[in-house]
């Protein structure tokens, strides 16, 4: 992989350890976030949530990215209430990623990570789930499918929106450098990176044609699948849901023969 420039659509945040990765590699990590994570404007919901968490009111709590964790851990430290409160209730990440940032972050033993790293593993791993009380922080976007999921098999779920995602901005000159053909690969790591590259592409003028000859790589079946709605042609699609596994996909890739 050495010297190919990959493009990092992660919220800046997130970016290092993926950049890192690609450097030890060889490869040339750009940066250009696309999405950015804010706190709800409202946050009445989620600090009710928290506070019944805290009072055992809930048999499971379910974490689907760290960002989500991160976005609970710090209104817990508004609320001046120490994240083991939560910890009446066993604790779930939907993949490793997850599970590590519970862990360091709020301190907590996760129970439950599926070997399906996506809703639909977690919603397998909790059937049947008759009347188990979830609790499903989010962000603002996610889509309907856990909790639906959730609930058809019988559990009782709050959603509640513990952050929001808006359109990343900085970064490389996307547009400019793939008119140029100076990318070699575009990452996205979850289905909102691809929505708001799209999206920020379209808005800095950029020719979504241009990425026809670029690796475009994925993290997750769920996000290539996104992909492939905005007509992406997916080359590579990480077997298992940490970043390891995108570079190390990337790294087989770039390695193999043309010609």
């Amino acid at each position: 992989m050495k010297s190919k420039r990959i493009v990092i659509t992660r919220a800046e945040h997130q970016a290092g350890k993926l950049a890192a990765l690609i450097e030890e590699r060889g490869g040339v990590p750009l940066m250009y976030p696309c999405i950015a994570v804010k706190p709800v404007e409202d946050t009445r919901e989620l600090d009710r949530s928290l506070r019944s968490a805290a009072n055992g009111e809930f048999d499971w709590i379910v974490f689907t990215s760290a960002n989500t964790v991160r976005a609970v851990f710090e209104r817990l430290g508004d609320l001046g209430v120490e994240p083991a409160s939560i910890a009446k209730a066993r604790i779930a990440g939907v993949g490793p990623g997850t599970a590590e940032e519970i862990e360091s972050l709020l301190g907590l033993d996760v129970a439950l990570v599926p070997d399906q790293h996506e809703a639909e593993g977690l919603v397998k791993s909790f059937s049947p789930a008759s009347g188990l009380r979830i609790f499903l922080p989010q962000s603002d976007l996610a889509r309907p499918v856990l909790a639906e999921g959730l609930r058809l098999a019988g559990a009782v779920v709050r959603v509640v929106p513990a952050y929001r995602t808006i359109l990343g901005s900085g970064g490389v000159d996307v547009p400019l450098l793939l008119f140029r053909d100076e990318i070699d690969a575009v990452t996205f790591t979850s289905s909102s990176t691809v929505d708001n590259f799209m999206r920020r592409l379209a808005k800095e003028g950029g020719d979504p044609e241009s990425l026809r000859n670029v690796c475009i790589a994925c993290l997750g079946r769920k996000t290539a699948r996104t992909a492939e709605t905005h007509n992406l042609s997916v080359t590579v699609t990480a077997p298992e849901n940490t970043v390891e596994s995108l570079v190390a996909a990337l790294v087989s890739y770039f390695g193999r023969p043309t010609g």
